[in-house]
């Protein structure tokens, strides 16, 4: 079992920057790749950014390629969001989910958190 807890998210303005993280229980963070979806109020759910266990891997959607960053640090059991020049389109839900696989599906990851607004102000 693993518990996601996200955390960062709030209001920005439109150019700014912020960092949001996701703290994970459990001793296995490291078998688990580890991704970034968003969704915008009346929109469909989006992938954002996704990372491999070992942090090798990265793989980031063309909205957000150039902008976003997705990082992890095993040994605080934590992978980590950064998000520069953010613009009006860039508000949303912003959830992180584990998988023992890299296919970033939203129906198909493992465990979810709750999720964290992000708000951003033209």
């Amino acid at each position: 079992q693993v518990q996601l807890v996200e955390s960062g998210g709030g209001l920005v303005q439109a150019g700014g920057s912020l960092r949001l993280s996701c703290a994970a229980s459990g001793r296995t963070f490291s078998s688990y790749a580890m991704g970034w979806f968003r969704q915008a109020p009346g929109k469909e759910h989006k992938f954002v950014a996704g990372i491999s266990g070992s942090g090798s891997s990265i793989y980031d959607a063309d909205l957000v390629k150039g902008r976003f960053t997705i990082s992890r640090d095993n040994a605080k059991n934590t992978v980590y969001l950064q998000m520069n020049s953010l613009n009006a389109e860039d508000t949303a839900v912003y959830y992180c989910a584990a998988d023992q696989t890299l296919r970033f599906s939203w129906s198909g990851m493992d465990y979810w958190g709750k999720g964290t607004l992000v708000t951003v102000s033209s």
